[in-house]
């Protein structure tokens, strides 16, 4: 592929659009570029006649001002790897480009951010739907692709847009794993060797969880208990929350009787991980 084109503002972005390839799809990115990103910029290209990809750190959807500090980022690693995965345009721009002068206005979203990722980190989706919203806006991209690791992330995004009657199709991809398991996140640059090496039980419980219901069982706290017990075999993971809830709102489920998503939050250290797995 040949290089991407990097715009900084607004209205560089606006000109480069104009007249752009139709279908038109958009990736969100905070950087640190791995192949999870790769996948969605590759199955971007794949079904768009342009791929715009978006590199923002957001500061709006950090808790911990540290934590945004600390928050990897290479310009020029990420920029050669979405003209790589077959991105035509990177839009890189300032804090200031995204909320300008005397910005005053947000995005919130109801009950859908209040469980789980929400009530672990208040007022994260608020930053995630609002900046989210501002790039939709921006792009008028036909499809907008986002990873199933962040399943409530992708959840509230799509209830945003739904409501708030933007034209983009949020597309849901495939989670991309070590070959141990572990989820790609730009988080795992952050982990101690041991962390690393403990880290894979995300996966480890989800899928003991799962086993437990291929084999019949329905019973919400049980697979909850299913996935406690296999993270207690680590002594590195700090576990934040362990769920079985309904897909459709997350609320926890007494019963599984259709679909339903195990997930959980987990800490090593000051690196906080998440996963993820659907039933059935």
């Amino acid at each position: 592929m040949g290089p991407a084109r990097v715009l900084r503002t607004r209205a560089e972005l606006r000109n480069a659009l104009t007249g752009a390839r139709r279908p038109i799809g958009l990736v969100t990115t905070m950087g640190a570029l791995h192949a999870g990103h790769a996948s969605l910029i590759e199955r971007a290209r794949a079904e768009n006649g342009t791929v715009l990809v978006t590199i923002f750190v957001n500061p709006r959807q950090f808790n911990d001002t540290a934590d945004f500090e600390k928050y990897p980022r290479d310009e020029a690693s990420d920029v050669q790897a979405c003209a790589a995965a077959g991105a035509d345009l990177v839009f890189i721009p300032s804090v200031d480009e995204i909320y300008p002068d005397g910005f005053q206005t947000s995005v919130r979203v109801g009950p859908l951010t209040v469980p789980l990722e929400g009530a672990a980190r208040p007022g994260h989706f608020e930053g995630v739907t609002t900046v989210v919203a501002i790039l939709l806006s921006l792009a008028g991209a036909d499809r907008a692709y986002f990873g199933q690791k962040d399943a409530p992330q992708l959840l509230v995004v799509r209830r945003m847009a739904h409501d708030l009657g933007i034209g983009t199709d949020v597309v849901g991809c495939p989670i991309v794993r070590e070959a141990d398991g572990l989820a790609l996140s730009s988080r795992n640059v952050r982990l101690t060797p041991a962390e690393r090496a403990a880290a894979p039980v995300l996966r480890r419980a989800l899928l003991a969880a799962r086993s437990h219901y291929d084999a019949g069982e329905r019973d919400g706290e049980t697979l909850r208990s299913a996935m406690r017990a296999t993270l207690a075999t680590e002594p590195l993971a700090q576990p934040e929350y362990v769920s079985c809830s309904d897909p459709a709102n997350l609320r926890e489920l007494t019963r599984v009787e259709g679909a339903a998503l195990l997930s959980l939050a987990v800490r090593f250290g000051d690196v906080r991980l998440i996963d993820n797995e659907p039933l059935p």
